[in-house]
Order: C-alpha cells, then structure tokens, then sequence
C-alpha cells in the first residue's frame, strides 16, 4: 500500500470517528440543536457542541495567547451537548475551534468561519466599545473582491483581496495603495476575514481619521519548492541550503514588485510610485516586509514589520543587509514612516522585534517601535492596522 493511500485512508477514518461522535445513538430522541455559541451582556462566551458519543472536547481560541483567560475541556450534559463558559472577555473578534477526540473542527453551527491553511476555525463578535474600530457600522462602505492574475514569475495563476474605499466605483481620482501582508497558516482571505481590514478602512475614513486608499491583500504563501534541500533538526544550515532558502524567500519580493505591484497600478486607478505606496505585514508577512524594504527601500514610502524580528542572529542580518544599513540617508529620504509593533506577551517576536530597532538606531534610521500588551494573535493585528491607515499619505 502506498504512503499516499495509507494516509487517505486514515483520513477517511479520522472523519468517520468524527461523524460517529457527533451523531446521536441509533434509537436515541433527537435533543434540541443547541446554539453553537452564546455571548452574554456581561462578555462572557458560553461555547456548546453536540457530540453524544465523544469521549473528550476541548475548546481553544486565540484569546489564551492574549492572555485573556483559558479554554479546555468541555463537560457534557444528559443530552450529549458539550459547553464551556469563559471570560469575561473584553469586547473584540475571536476565533476558536473545537477538539474532539483529537479532531480539530469548527463549529458546526455558526457560519461566521476564518479560513486558513490548516482548516478553518470559527468567529465570535463580544461587542462593545472596544470593538467598535472593526464593527460593521452604519457607515458608508467599500468593496473587496477577489481578483485573479497571471503571476509570470510563479508560472501560475494568483488571487489576491482588493478593497475599493467607499465611492470609488463612482469617481475618477487615483487613490494611494497600502500593500498588506498575512501570515503563515493564512492566505489571502485572511485580511478581509478574521482581519477585518476592509471595515477598520470604512470606519476610519468616515471619521475622516484616514485617507481613501485602496488596500491589497495578496496570497504570501508561496509553493515549497520540491528541490529546497532538508536539514536535520537543530543542524546548522548548510551553503546550500542558506542559498535555497534565499532564493526561495526573493520570490515573494518579485511576485509582489513584478506582478502584484504592476498588476494593481495598471488595473485600479492607484497612484503610482513611492510616494502613494505602503507596505505592512505580520508575523511572516513581517519578515517578507522587512526584505523588501532592506532590498527596495525606493518602492514604499510608508512600512509597518508586526509581531516579526530579525531571528536569533543580530550579526547575520546585519552582514545581509549592509548596503540598506550603509545607507541610512538614502533611507530615511525614501522610508518616511518606519513601524515596528509587536506584543509583550509574543515571546517569538519580542526579543527580534527589539533587536531589529537596536540595529536601526546604531546606525540612524528613522523608525518607531511600540510594545502593546498581548501576543502572537489577529487581535493585535487588527489593533496595529488601525493605528498604522491614520499615518499614511499626508
């Protein structure tokens, strides 16, 4: 039997085993469907699942690494519904998902989904005052779309979310373009999902808190080239595995400068040039951030590098970028805004996070860097995005 046959298999089986845990017994009275999940006034969530014959459900969300409370196991009632209350927590958008019998799952009864590489998880709203910068307001909206291309240097067609300011389709001005970036497990939905990019923009530019502009949202995660060599775990990085993952890590800064950037300024009514540009990204999209204004400081003239550093290597990144370090008026004349935000509670981007603004001010490039609480979570990103539009374009 083949690996590959072997592992379906065992999928197949994996999902059968989790068919037979959320379905009732043969004979049973079918229990009233319960609600997926509940939202008290007080910002208490209360999260159920039917699962009549699992043995153990756990529920997890992106409000734990924030530091704000904890999830676990659920308890099961007579009629086989699993719950769990947590928080208060304070007002804001969280994802979560379930574990049964060690099956990741969303919940089956809410339609409010994050997509995601790994699967998809689901959504709650706590509302509130708090939440107010990312709600869908009685305010004039946008667009996003999802916009197919022909990206030459992948050799595959790409989708990218393009958000439209509210009154573009109706006018004939150019509007600036703020290029931004997801993480690994995300894909190009991710912003316009989960991170409420398009209505953080709708809200801000009615307050008149941020100019029109045009925000796209491309796909960052690129195909693992099959010939990239391994290494073994904890082994040192060999030449040619250092220049794979170069190469490999350049791709993105071609596909974004050859092809996305091109693409937008020829279909959109986008300013073209440094000036109307601006970059950002998290945590992965950090890092591809960071490459490309250390490799093309003239093509943005706005930059925002979340929850992502310099690694363990302060030496190493200054040794591959040199010429962007050796040149800080050239810099500081292009980058007029450069941003590194990062939560205290992120313990893998914290220390990276300051070593990279270290190295900025030995060598007098201009930046600002601000710690917020919490970690590695969408509820900081979409914090750091509101923060970020207001800057941009003056």
């Amino acid at each position: 039997m083949s690996v590959s046959l072997t592992s379906r298999i065992g999928a197949a089986l994996a999902l059968l085993s989790l068919a037979a845990a959320v379905t009732p017994r043969a004979g049973a009275q079918p229990a009233e469907a319960p609600a997926s999940t509940e939202v008290a006034p007080d910002g208490k969530v209360t999260f159920r699942i039917a699962a009549p014959r699992a043995g153990a459900v756990t529920v997890a969300g992106d409000w734990v690494p924030q530091g704000l409370g904890s999830g676990g196991p659920l308890e099961k009632d007579d009629r086989g519904v699993w719950s769990l209350t947590v928080g208060p927590l304070p007002a804001d958008f969280y994802s979560y998902s379930f574990n049964v019998d060690g099956a990741r799952v969303a919940d089956p009864r809410n339609p409010l989904l994050k997509p995601g590489l790994a699967g998809p998880e689901s959504l709650i709203e706590v509302p509130g005052e708090g939440a107010e910068f990312e709600a869908s307001r009685d305010v004039p909206h946008g667009e996003v779309r999802a916009v197919w291309y022909r990206s030459a240097t992948l050799d595959a067609p790409r989708r990218m979310h393009v958000y439209t300011p509210p009154g573009y389709e109706a006018g004939a001005e150019r509007y600036p373009v703020l290029y931004l970036l997801h993480g690994a497990g995300d894909e190009d939905s991710g912003w316009s999902t989960i991170g409420r990019a398009g209505f953080i923009l709708d809200n801000l530019i009615a307050a008149k808190k941020a100019v029109p502009m045009i925000v796209v949202m491309p796909n960052g995660s690129l195909p693992r080239p099959a010939s990239l060599p391994r290494s073994a775990p904890g082994a040192a990085p060999t030449p040619e595995l250092r220049a794979a993952r170069e190469a490999m890590q350049n791709r993105f800064t071609d596909e974004l400068l050859k092809e996305v950037v091109p693409f937008v300024e020829s279909h959109y009514r986008a300013r073209p040039g440094r000036a109307g540009r601006a970059l950002a990204g998290l945590s992965m999209g950090g890092g591809q951030t960071l490459r490309v204004v250390t490799t093309h400081p003239d093509q943005f003239a706005y930059v925002g590098v979340w929850s992502a550093g310099i690694g363990r290597d302060a030496a190493d990144f200054e040794e591959r970028n040199k010429d962007f370090l050796d040149h800080a008026d050239r810099v500081n004349a292009a980058v007029r805004l450069l941003s590194i935000r990062v939560g205290d509670r992120d313990t893998g981007a914290l220390a990276g996070s300051k070593a990279l603004a270290e190295i900025l001010d030995k060598r007098g490039i201009k930046h600002e860097l601000g710690i917020s609480g919490g970690g590695h979570t969408w509820i900081n990103w979409r914090h750091y995005l509101s923060e970020f539009a207001p800057k941009l374009f003056h």
